[in-house]
């Protein structure tokens, strides 16, 4: 009966939680390119560009659509694409940036960000280390709510771009550990926790 009481209080503890990013973020996600306000600098999530056997990730290739709209559409003048270089055999922030040159975006206005290990890490970085208080936040909505949460939280004024979302059956275990990476969200600010790496700030022409 206790373990019972437990977990249903775990379950309502994350439904509470994530009810509450929701809302309180929802003044600051848009869907539409025509409606964002300008920014000077847009900060594109990374995420590995191949899904199993091989395929494309869709969430990888639905975000480089997003980036390419808002800064066609003259929403943002540069970039920050912050993701994981954990090795040499995975860069998740040069991969993303070569399909955007190739796309047309200017090498000089991307800026790569090699220590973008989670979400946390991305928004606060991109304040401390690349000197950005005003920008908007390029991934799929469930993130961008979690990041603007974060980055908000923080006193940076970021608003989120909604990359168009996979199929519920694609998604599915990544929206499973959204819910907990929300809870994790909770006990970072909680306890102040700070990015994995800091170091030397990289100034935005």
């Amino acid at each position: 009966m206790i373990s019972g009481a437990l977990a249903a209080g775990c379950i309502l503890a994350i439904f509470i939680l994530n009810f509450h990013i929701n809302r309180s973020t929802r003044p600051f996600i848009y869907q539409d390119v025509r409606t964002i306000p300008a920014k000077k600098a847009g900060v594109l999530l990374g995420t590995s560009k191949f899904a199993r056997k091989g395929k494309i990730n869709e969430y990888w290739k639905y975000r480089i659509e997003a980036a390419l709209s808002l800064y066609k559409a003259g929403k943002i003048r540069c970039m920050i694409i912050s993701g994981d270089n954990s090795n040499r055999y995975y860069d998740e922030p040069t991969v993303m940036k070569k399909e955007l040159v190739q796309a047309g975006i200017p090498d000089s206005v991307i800026y790569l960000d090699y220590a973008g290990f989670r979400t946390f890490d991305s928004m606060i970085r991109a304040f401390k280390i690349f000197g950005q208080n005003n920008f908007t936040v390029i991934s799929q909505e469930f993130q961008n709510q979690r990041a603007v949460y974060i980055a908000r939280h923080n006193g940076i004024d970021a608003i989120g771009f909604n990359a168009r979302e996979v199929s519920a059956y694609y998604g599915f275990k990544t929206q499973v550990r959204e819910k907990l990476a929300r809870v994790k969200v909770y006990i970072d600010l909680l306890f102040d926790k700070q990015p994995k790496f800091l170091g030397e700030k990289i100034p935005i022409k």
